[in-house]
């Protein structure tokens, strides 16, 4: 029934299904991560030695004051304290971030839709002070999480959000746990629920703290949890708060998983060798560095055959993958029930603000009185919750249905046409995360400035945010961008990787964009 809703759906609003994911399980789980060439290796290497060499070279005339010191000194550091900050981090970012310091925290001066404005802003230092001249640059959106489009100025939303902001005001100034629940908050906790099938839902005001502050309250010492190695730093936060053991396992690798599951029910804890309390997995549905998917299903089986409890974060999935939205298990087809702990945030495809936890009703009773989130943090303001409540309803219609399948669409063409050009690209052909490898420091920042200079704004990221020999851009697809959009785009890139040497791929054929 399901499929057959699809197909006309998407017959209606004539979107190519050939870019659609089907229910082949093969299809779901493709995923592409080639290797780095031994030359870009040995060149990025190379690249960071020589920036290194250099960096201590300034460091020494700053010090001998034949270069003028910039940055903030530490005062307590000549009476004898421990250095505030650590020596590489400080030595990194004053002579290599700083650099490039002009591609990164660019402040945007619109909403953050497909097409957006820049504030322009010009260094005459060096990048350690800016001025801003006054104007403004339009860019098509490429870096921001806006996944389902609903970041906008104008429509049903934005009325709403408006409205709830003149009925209710900004703020209730407490926390859920006094007098801060409003019959609105009620009302989201109830759509989430039903929306993704569970018994209960609680939401907070800050999609970070939902994983930081709401593991402790899971987890506790005695259990042990395994996490992937990919797992955003909120997940890391929050696992190490919650004093419970962490073990990492390979990104997405169910072998490396199964047995470090065995081993922990075989050996139990490492000092003791008592039995663990609990085990809890914590995965992602859709990482968003990798643009790589969970293999939902061999984590349920694994979770099921070994009793451990699934944590899944489905911050970059709600709402971006999946027929109806619903995430890494509408994608999968597979039952709601059989993932313990639901996380996800309103901040990409809902374009709002904070983060739920949804499943059993005892789950979220616990959590609702054992969470420093719910109890100390102020709850969600008006605006932001009616922003919520007006794009869920609009995901429940056929307007919603339009979107979703209009950014499986666009990613499908966007990842398509980066590797038939010879781009290496990482991740699941389905994810709307498409990140590509970049590698040289140098030519991570002359890319996202040649993209800006031609219109395309980007996100670029480098070490220390990835490993050293993975710097990337990293492009978020929209249901908002047309197809013009995206070629105007690929053009761009086409152009831009041509003149800097960034097709690596050996897998896939070099070829110009006007060749395909």
């Amino acid at each position: 029934m399901t499929g057959t809703i699809f197909s006309k759906i998407t017959k209606d609003i004539g979107v190519n299904t050939n870019n659609i994911p089907t229910d082949n399980d093969d299809d779901l789980q493709c995923e592409e991560f080639e290797e780095t060439p031994l030359y870009a290796a040995v060149l990025t290497y190379l690249s960071y030695s020589i920036l290194c060499l250099f960096g201590w070279l300034r460091d020494f005339l700053r010090q001998s004051n034949i270069e003028k010191k910039r940055g903030a000194v530490d005062p307590n550091a000549l009476l004898g304290f421990v250095p505030l900050y650590q020596s590489y981090e400080s030595f990194y970012t004053r002579n290599m971030y700083t650099r490039v310091r002009d591609i990164f925290n660019r402040p945007i001066a619109s909403v953050p839709g497909s097409q957006f404005e820049l504030t322009e802003r010009v260094s005459d230092d060096y990048n350690w002070t800016y001025r801003y001249t006054g104007k403004t640059i339009s860019a098509i959106n490429l870096g921001s999480y806006n996944y389902l489009g609903f970041a906008e100025q104008t429509g049903p939303c934005a009325t709403d959000a408006i409205n709830g902001l003149k009925a209710y005001s900004i703020s209730n100034c407490s926390a859920r746990s006094e007098i801060g629940t409003q019959r609105y908050h009620l009302e989201l906790e109830q759509l989430v629920a039903e929306f993704l099938g569970v018994e209960s839902c609680i939401v907070f005001g800050m999609g970070f703290a939902t994983n930081a502050l709401n593991l402790p309250a899971i987890a506790s010492k005695g259990d042990l949890i395994l996490s992937d190695e990919m797992n955003h730093v909120s997940l890391i936060i929050g696992m190490r708060l919650s004093g419970a053991c962490c073990q990492t396992f390979a990104h997405n690798d169910i072998n490396d998983l199964e047995a470090k599951l065995r081993s922990a029910i075989v050996h139990g804890h490492p000092r003791t060798n008592r039995p663990w309390k609990k085990i809890i997995i914590v995965v992602e549905g859709v990482y968003s560095m990798e643009g790589s998917i969970c293999r939902l299903p061999q984590m349920i089986e694994l979770k099921k055959k070994y009793k451990a409890y699934l944590y899944m974060d489905e911050a970059h999935s709600i709402g971006a993958t999946g027929k109806n939205g619903r995430g890494i298990i509408d994608y999968f087809n597979a039952n709601v029930n059989d993932v313990d702990i639901l996380m996800g945030t309103f901040t990409k495809s809902f374009g709002s603000a904070g983060g739920y936890i949804a499943g059993k009703k005892s789950l979220i009773d616990h959590i609702r009185i054992h969470s420093h989130a719910n109890i100390y943090a102020s709850s969600m303001s008006a605006p932001i919750v009616q922003q919520i409540i007006s794009s869920l309803r609009i995901l429940n219609g056929p307007e919603g249905k339009k979107r979703i399948c209009q950014l499986a669409d666009n990613a499908r063409y966007f990842r398509r046409k980066l590797v038939d050009m010879g781009f290496i690209v990482y991740g699941n052909k389905s994810s709307p995360v498409v990140p590509v490898l970049l590698y040289l420091p140098a030519r991570v920042t002359h890319f996202n400035r040649e993209m800006l200079r031609r219109g395309i704004a980007v996100v670029t990221v480098g070490f220390p945010a990835t490993k050293l020999l993975e710097a990337r851009v990293r492009f978020c697809l929209s249901a908002a961008h047309t197809r013009q959009m995206l070629d105007v785009a690929l053009a761009a890139i086409d152009e831009v990787g041509t003149d800097i040497g960034l097709r690596y791929s050996s897998r896939h054929k070099h070829r110009r964009l006007k060749d395909l």
